[in-house]
Order: C-alpha cells, then structure tokens, then sequence
C-alpha cells in the first residue's frame, strides 16, 4: 500500500502503529507552550484511548471513523514541504492543520449541503483566513471524485504556504492566518513552529503515503527571494559612509567598529525592498527608510528599521521598540522570527505612504502607520516620521552584518 518514499523526505506514518502521535483538537499551540514537559506528557497519554478508539492503521493504510481527536503528530516542525494522499467518503469534510493551525480544507466538492461553505470551489484553500485574504477560496478546482484518492502537496515557509492538489496549484505562496490571534489585540503572526494534525468531521476518511521534509534556512530564503516579487533594481551607486563599508559582488558589510549610514544615490517614494543579512553575535544595524542624506536615520528620516541580534546578552534589558524589525524608538515588532545567528535571514519591506509591512522569514512581524504614532521612546519625537520621499541605506553600528541581493521596487 505505501509508495516508496520520496528522496529527502521522511515518513510521518510508519505501516502499523500511530507510534509518534497523540490526539488534540482545535487548540492554540501558544497554550500548549505553557504547559510544562510532564503536563504535556500527561495530556497526550490521555488522548491514546481515543485515538486508537477511531484511528486504525494496517500496512500503511491509515483510516478515521469520522470521529474524535485530531490525529497530531508528537514533534513541531517550522517550514516544510508535506505530502500525502486522502480519499474520503461522499459527502466528507476534513483538514490539515499546519503547526496547529487551521487549516488547509479538503471535502467533497460535490456536497450540495456545504455548498454555502464553499464546497463547490473545491479543496486546498486556507478555509480559515478571512473571506478577503488570498489563499481562502482554492484558485482553481481541482478535486477527483469522492471516493477516489487525492494526491496534496504542501509547501510552508514562514506563513506562506503553497498547496498543489492533483497536480494544480491551488493556493499559491499565500499568508496562513492566525484563527487564535483573532481574538488578540495587535499582530499575532503564526507561530514559528507547531504539529501538524489530520482533522477529523464526521465522516470517514483515509489516508495513506505521508511523507515531510524539513526545509532548511538557505532553501526557504531562495523560496522566498522568488516569489516576494519581481522586478526591481540592484542599487549600485552610494553615498554617504562608504569608507566604513566594503561593498563586493552584490553584497554590503560594515566593517567592524565603524559606523555611519550607507545610502542609495535615488531617492524613493514608496516601495519594497528585498534582501537577506547574516548577524554576527551582538550584531546591530538598521535600514535608513526615507532618509535625508544627513543626520541619524532614526529620526531624520522616516524612520530606522533596526536589525538586530535579538538575543545577545546586552541587549536583553532594551525597550520593546529596539528589537529587530522595529520602527526605532515608535513601534514594537514580533520577536522569535530570526534565524539563530550565523544563518542567513531573508527580509521584505514595504512602505506605502505612511505604513510600513515588514515580512522576515515569511512572516510578517510589523504592520504599523506611522501616522498614529504619537508615544516616542524617551519622549523623543522622530521629526522626520512624516517625510513623504528619501533614500534607502543601512545605518551602521560598529558591527560586521552584512546583506546581500537587496532589490527595491518603486511602487
């Protein structure tokens, strides 16, 4: 019944047992993070007697009643490439959640009575995002036959995830959103890691031939540098501080123990930068948004996007608007999104008017106006915050980060 498995990938499922996963329903992983290792263990020793009252599974054919827990699998995984196959009953309705997120629906699309759901546009879609974000509703259908097998592939990097049902992409490169962080006030991306569950509804389904492999930084930035967006430019001609920089084969480092800002001969309105930048430990720099060719980007300018070694020692005590991604001194970004230092991270930053969306690793982790700024860090009011136009540059802190392949788009 298994089909070999694919090169890189490993088995979820092995052919006899639910060895390595427990059951869970719809539940914030955050609050599973609380628990300590032995309330853990406890609550998934509790949930094998239901599991294996309606999970069954013989020579790698795995088959739910309809009923119970969700079938979870023990270890989290960040991004990933998952795939697998599933036949459902007539009539059935089920779901992949990813690191505990709902969810990537599948059903029958011939279902007339969850018709009013979005049945009919068939499998795939990310079901839980809101009724006007991408990835919600399938782009195309793409659904065999209930009662036949369906072959899902799965691609989740950061928050975005690419489905391909059957062979047709069916939610392209789309942001996963947080159905807890619904409830939460302010950004609450996806979390960095999480497990994976097979959902059950009612109806009996099965489910066979489950492979994943983890994907690794440098593959998930190339992923990423592909899809952000294309065209662009490479700036090439730069101003200020280039003393302080060396500047080689499309990459910008400062150098160790100097300072200054680095910036691009053009001037920019509104656009989007891509690049990626490697932190050493301790490492502090920042991007110069809208700067006006003097004074400290932080607050000449739009603003300082710092970047940031969240995690060094002497930087534990900061302000929350110091960490990496933060509008300097303004507004906080999301912590827990970099990757450990000494790998490559990937970063895109979009600045329309007076906002800023900063997407790092495939997730976003600010998404402020500046407009409504009004409480500064000691009290010091950014004078440049409402600059409609300036250069784009990387405030150097007197330690050795570097980027690379950074493109700007005028938008």
């Amino acid at each position: 019944m298994a089909h070999a498995q694919p090169d890189g990938f490993s088995p979820l499922l092995n052919d006899n047992n639910l060895e390595g996963w427990w059951g869970l329903k719809t539940v914030d992983p955050a609050t599973l993070e609380k628990l300590s290792p032995s309330e853990l263990a406890s609550r998934k020793a509790e949930s094998l007697k239901d599991v294996h009252a309606h999970w069954t599974i013989k020579d790698g054919l795995l088959e739910n009643d309809g009923s119970g827990l969700f079938l979870t699998t023990d270890q989290w995984y960040g991004d990933f490439e998952l795939q697998l196959d599933y036949n459902m009953e007539a009539g059935g309705d089920s779901g992949i959640y990813l690191r505990g997120m709902p969810q990537v629906q599948i059903w029958d699309h011939t279902n007339e009575a969850a018709f009013k759901h979005g049945a009919q546009k068939g499998s795939g879609g990310l079901w839980n995002n809101k009724k006007t974000s991408d990835g919600k509703d399938p782009l195309v259908l793409a659904d065999n036959p209930a009662g036949t097998w369906n072959h899902l592939h799965i691609l989740m990097v950061g928050e975005r995830v690419t489905v391909t049902l059957n062979g047709k992409v069916v939610v392209d490169h789309a942001r996963l959103e947080n159905y807890f962080g619904r409830r939460k006030p302010g950004l609450t991306p996806i979390p960095k890691t999480g497990p994976i569950q097979l959902q059950t509804h009612g109806k009996p389904i099965q489910w066979k031939n489950i492979f994943i492999r983890e994907i690794p930084s440098d593959e998930a930035n190339r992923i990423l540098n592909e899809k952000s967006f294309s065209g662009g430019e490479n700036p090439s001609d730069w101003l200020g501080a280039t003393e302080n920089h060396i500047i080689s084969d499309n990459t910008i480092q400062c150098k160790k123990g100097k300072a200054g800002t680095l910036f691009t001969q053009k001037v920019y309105t509104n656009f989007v930068a891509r690049f990626e930048f490697l932190l050493p430990k301790g490492g502090n720099n920042g991007l110069a948004l809208r700067y006006p060719g003097q004074g400290n980007p932080a607050y000449s300018g739009m603003c300082e996007l710092q970047v940031l070694d969240n995690d060094a020692p002497n930087y534990s005590e900061l302000d929350a608007r110091q960490y990496h991604g933060s509008a300097y001194g303004m507004v906080a970004a999301q912590r827990g999104f970099l990757r450990p230092t000494g790998e490559w991270n990937q970063q895109t930053v979009t600045v329309m008017g007076s906002t800023i969306v900063t997407e790092l690793n495939g997730t976003v982790i600010l998404n402020t106006d500046l407009s409504k700024v009004s409480d500064y860090l000691g009290n010091k009011k950014h004078t440049g915050q409402s600059i409609p136009a300036g250069h784009f540059g990387f405030a150097g802190h007197n330690s050795p980060v570097t980027f690379r392949n950074l493109t700007i788009k005028e938008l």
